[in-house]
Parts: structure tokens; C-alpha cells; sequence
């Protein structure tokens, strides 16, 4: 039974690469699936056929692959004639070397080969799935896919999605440059002056609670703390941001963090590093530490 006809001009003749391995898919599956090409002037004409009828998890299964090859070919598209005048009109004060970050950055987004996970891969995902979504209600509705037409007529529907990844990976981007100037910030503040303690342990337990101590184990966090009123009555004012205010004001020549693992907030632990570099000590070995694992270890 013939499954689908795809038409492609010669500029896209890797597609015929892409259904091959469609084939090979099926044929792991035991699903013998057969190809047909023939080609009029440019025009390449490839008919896919099954000799079998597939069940709906097959057939829909089929369908998604097929539209993955022409979500990839949305994509290049995207890339080549939309992404960098997008770019330019809607972030025009953005300068060009930040632009062909952001460009290169969102083509891994979109192609789902970006190396971190974090909660804008979710958004990106579920985008993604919008798209493909759309892709797969066309394939259904017709038994031929002429992907130039496709481009044509249905990229216009596309990119309101395409643009809205764009906008996540520029917010992203964003966020990061003004967290990066934040910490050049911090460091310089950290650098000018002079230091009014020796040595800081931050001691996180297990309910990832805060302990601070001075090098010889005692309580300071009252001491600390009692420059920072306004801050600490602040809505908007957590331990997290109490302990960062901390650490700048006194500027230790050395911090302890003990137990980072028990921290709920990595980006602190981060933040502290970032900002003091050689001056700050993890330890997860001290009688401190040792006594906070043991205490764990009873519950």
C-alpha cells in the first residue's frame, strides 16, 4: 500500500537520506518498507509503500517521522532566510557579535542539541511538539508533501512558534549577560577592599539549613547579620541574599562551605565561587561535616 509521495527539488536531495533511514527503522521492526524515486528535470518524486497495512501506533509512528524530516527542513529554512532579520528588527540593540551568539545558540535549540537541561528545555520541548503537531495534521490531511510548497505555504504559520524558541533563547541569554555583570560587579566590591575576617564556615545541614561560624566554631551569624536590619526585613530579602550581602561586606580571606550537597540553592554555591574564586573551600570531610553525615545517617 502506498503510504505517502514526497516531492523535493535537487537543492534538497539529503531527504531521500533521511526517508532511508525511515526505512531502516521499520526494517528493524520487522516492517518491510519500499521506496520508489523517479525524477522530472529537477523535481524528485519519491513514493513510500508498505506491504502491509500498518495499525495506528505504526502508522502514527510513520507520520512522526516523516515529520521530523520536515521539521529539519523548516528549521534550515528558518535558519538561512528568517532567524537573522528576526533577530535584527525585534532585538535591533542587540550588537552583531551577540546576535551571532544568540543565532548559532538558538539553531542547537531548535535542533535539540543543547547541552544543558534546565526548565527552558521543557519550554522549548513542548514548542517543539506544537510544531510538529502542526507538521503531522498536513501530512494527514494529504497523500502527497511537496516541500517546497509545504515551505511556502506553511512556514508563515511555523515561525510565529520558531519565534517564540527565538525569544526564549534571547531572554535566556539576557539574564545570563546581567548575571555575568553582576558577578564582575561583586568581584571588583570584593577586590577594593580590605578584609575584616580571617575566615567564614558555612555549615549547610541536612534540612539544608544554615550554620555560620568563624574559624574557631563560633556563632556569628548575629554579629553578621546586625549591619543588614534593612535588608533582613526586606519582602524581597532572603537567607540566601543575607549571606552573599554578608560575604562582600567582610570580604574573609577564606570561606568553608561545608556539606554543599545538603544546599537547595546551588546557585549560591555558584555565586560564592564565582566571586571570591581561590578563596572559597569546599569540605565534606571535617569533624563538622562527618557529624552532620552521621546525624543523617541515624534518621
Amino acid at each position: 500500500m502506498l503510504l505517502l509521495t514526497v516531492v523535493y527539488d535537487n537543492d534538497k536531495e539529503n531527504v531521500i537520506d533521511r526517508i532511508n533511514k525511515i526505512k531502516e527503522y521499520f526494517k528493524n521492526k520487522n516492517i518491510v518498507i519500499g521506496i520508489s524515486e523517479s525524477i522530472e528535470s529537477n523535481t524528485h518524486f519519491v513514493k513510500i509503500f508498505c506491504d502491509e497495512e500498518l495499525n495506528d501506533k505504526l502508522n502514527s509512528m510513520f507520520t512522526i517521522n516523516i515529520a521530523n524530516i520536515l521539521y529539519e527542513i523548516v528549521i534550515d529554512e528558518f535558519y538561512k532566510r528568517d532567524m537573522e532579520m528576526f533577530l535584527y528588527d525585534t532585538y535591533f540593540f542587540l550588537k552583531y557579535d551577540e546576535i551571532k551568539e544568540i543565532k548559532e545558540s538558538s539553531l542547537k535549540v531548535l535542533k535539540g542539541k543543547e547541552a544543558t537541561i534546565d526548565e527552558n528545555s521543557i519550554y522549548y520541548m513542548n514548542k517543539k511538539n506544537i510544531i510538529i503537531d502542526k507538521i503531522v495534521e498536513c501530512i494527514h490531511e494529504n497523500k502527497e508533501i511537496n516541500i517546497n510548497g509545504f515551505i511556502t505555504f506553511r512556514m508563515k504559520e511555523l515561525k510565529e512558534d520558531l519565534e517564540q524558541i527565538i525569544d526564549k533563547v534571547v531572554e535566556k541569554y539576557m539574564a545570563e549577560k546581567e548575571y555575568t555583570e553582576f558577578i564582575k560587579l561583586l568581584k571588583y566590591f570584593v577586590e577594593i577592599q580590605d578584609s575584616k575576617i580571617e575566615e567564614i564556615n558555612i555549615i549547610i545541614k541536612n534540612d539544608g539549613k544554615y550554620s555560620i561560624q568563624d574559624r574557631e566554631g563560633n556563632n556569628i551569624e548575629e554579629k553578621l547579620f546586625s549591619d543588614l536590619e534593612e535588608l533582613k526585613y526586606s519582602d524581597n530579602t532572603n537567607i540566601d541574599d543575607m549571606i552573599i550581602s554578608v560575604l562582600i561586606t567582610n570580604s574573609p580571606e577564606k570561606i568553608v562551605i561545608h556539606c554543599s550537597e545538603n544546599c537547595k540553592n546551588l546557585d549560591l554555591i555558584d555565586t560564592i565561587k564565582k566571586v571570591f574564586t581561590d578563596r572559597v573551600q569546599l569540605c565534606d570531610t571535617c569533624k563538622v561535616c562527618k557529624e552532620i553525615k552521621h546525624s543523617l545517617n541515624k534518621v
